[in-house]
């Protein structure tokens, strides 16, 4: 056997390999938001971005998918949080305890057409992180760096904190087929939504399967003279420490005019 007939038939195998590894997509999503780039203003009090997009087949989509799933997820910058025990304690209420969410998203929607389990079953919930419960919200526990179980005390804290302003949440009839491959969904903004960069990624299920994803993005950024606060905060902490000082010595000088005795 020649060597060179040896590395064609090598890299023939290797070739096969692939194929049979990665077959061809039957689907493909097609998506958009109504706006690309949202601007917090001094009276922003919230907004709704759209959601919507088709489902593209070709000669390969198996006749079998006709009823499609979707679930969307938006998530919004990360950052380390910490939540905190509180107790009663000689009439008073004391921090007792605490646990630090390392880089959790600060905003997190997760939005479908029907009940995720209803969509997958719970091995494709967990691994595709269907579900608040199924999110990966990573913690410092003493020396270790671990998620946990959905009910565990500080993590159930946690996201029912962020769920009552509207930081986090979860819709299983948020997304609305208008017709077998056109849909749509609404992606509500509250009016503390943090500013950054917005991820959103939209899964396609058929019979419990992931058939198809694709990802789009927006961005939220403040303007005008709340831009220009939080710019030299983060860029010259010096400048905008003397503007602060500046600040609270002429609030106070207005403040004993006005109440001056005269």
């Amino acid at each position: 056997m020649s060597a060179r007939w040896l590395g064609t038939a090598i890299g023939t195998l290797v070739l096969s390999a692939i194929a049979i590894a990665s077959p061809a997509r039957a689907e493909r999503l097609i998506v958009s938001v109504s706006n690309h780039r949202v601007t917090v203003t001094p009276n922003y009090s919230g907004e709704e971005l759209v959601l919507f997009g088709s489902v593209e087949k070709d000669a390969t989509s198996p006749a079998s998918h006709n009823n499609y799933d979707l679930v969307v997820s938006v998530m919004g910058p990360r950052a380390d949080m910490v939540t905190r025990r509180k107790e009663r304690r000689f009439g008073i209420w004391i921090n007792t305890d605490y646990r630090e969410f390392l880089q959790v998203p600060s905003y997190l929607a997760l939005f479908s057409n029907r009940p995720f389990d209803a969509i997958a079953s719970p091995e494709v919930e967990r691994r595709q992180q269907l579900g608040l419960n199924n999110v990966l919200l990573t913690q410092r526990v003493g020396t270790d760096y671990a998620d946990v179980v959905p009910n565990d005390a500080f993590r159930s804290a946690f996201v029912r904190l962020r769920s009552e302003h509207g930081l986090y949440r979860e819709e299983t009839s948020a997304v609305t087929f208008l017709t077998p491959t056109l849909f749509r969904t609404g992606i509500p903004l509250p009016a503390a939504v943090p500013i950054g960069t917005y991820t959103v990624e939209i899964k396609l299920f058929s019979d419990g399967a992931l058939v198809a994803r694709t990802e789009t993005a927006f961005d939220i950024v403040k303007v005008g003279f709340e831009q220009f606060v939080a710019t030299t905060a983060r860029q010259d902490g010096l400048l905008y420490g003397a503007f602060t000082a500046f600040m609270a010595l002429m609030t106070g000088w207005m403040a004993s005019i006005v109440f001056r005795k005269d």
